[in-house]
């Protein structure tokens, strides 16, 4: 039973741990943004590379593309110019959606770059090779450490969860009041102008002497 509770946990702890690898193309002159939802306090990670298509041959500057990573509010927290690898780290102060953007300038003929994106958040972003030879720890500790780990983004994650849940509920009162509002008003203005009609014509009628 044992067994199987930790087995249910670490499987549910590499779900929740955000980690988005891909290759995407880019054409010259266009922009791809690619969002991940991170909470607060959470640690990220990022790495990416111009997939160089002609090895031994240099990339052109037309395989050149510029990476901007903000958060939800604008905040910028990683940025870099022409260039054709890059890594970013950093801990979300805020929670939201983080916005990774990249895009190249435009040239004629247009040119097509292949872009390779690392993006890792919570406990898949950690360095656990790094912390393996600080601590001098063997494999099983390791291993535990990792399931604490797994454990505690989970018991975070729930709540993190819960909260986004509770604000979704407020945001859906708030809307479902206004909506409210709007119909009555809407109504009421729709009366008036029915009444404002009904007068005119009835003032119209009466001095046509046609009533």
């Amino acid at each position: 039973m044992l067994q199987k509770s930790l087995q249910f946990f670490l499987i549910l702890g590499f779900l929740l741990n955000f980690c988005q690898s891909l290759r995407f193309d880019l054409q010259s002159g266009h922009t791809k943004c690619i969002s991940e939802d991170i909470r607060s306090n959470s640690m990220t990670v990022g790495k990416y590379h111009i997939v160089n298509l002609n090895e031994g041959f240099p990339l052109p500057d037309t395989h050149k593309v510029t990476v901007r990573v903000t958060s939800a509010y604008g905040n910028n927290y990683h940025s870099a110019d022409h260039v054709e690898s890059g890594q970013f780290a950093f801990t979300a102060a805020e929670a939201g959606d983080y916005m990774a953007c990249f895009w190249t300038t435009d040239h004629n003929p247009p040119a097509t770059v292949t872009v390779d994106f690392d993006w890792k958040t919570g406990v898949a972003a950690k360095d656990w090779d790094n912390v393996a030879k600080k601590g001098s720890i063997d494999v099983m500790e390791l291993e535990l450490k990792k399931l604490m780990d797994h454990v505690t983004s989970i018991h975070e994650e729930m709540f993190y969860l819960r909260d986004r849940e509770e604000e979704m509920q407020a945001l859906n009162r708030t809307t479902n009041s206004r909506m409210y509002w709007l119909s009555f008003l809407s109504l009421l203005i729709c009366l008036s102008v029915a009444g404002i009609q009904v007068w005119h014509l009835k003032n119209f009628f009466e001095r046509k002497k046609l009533l």
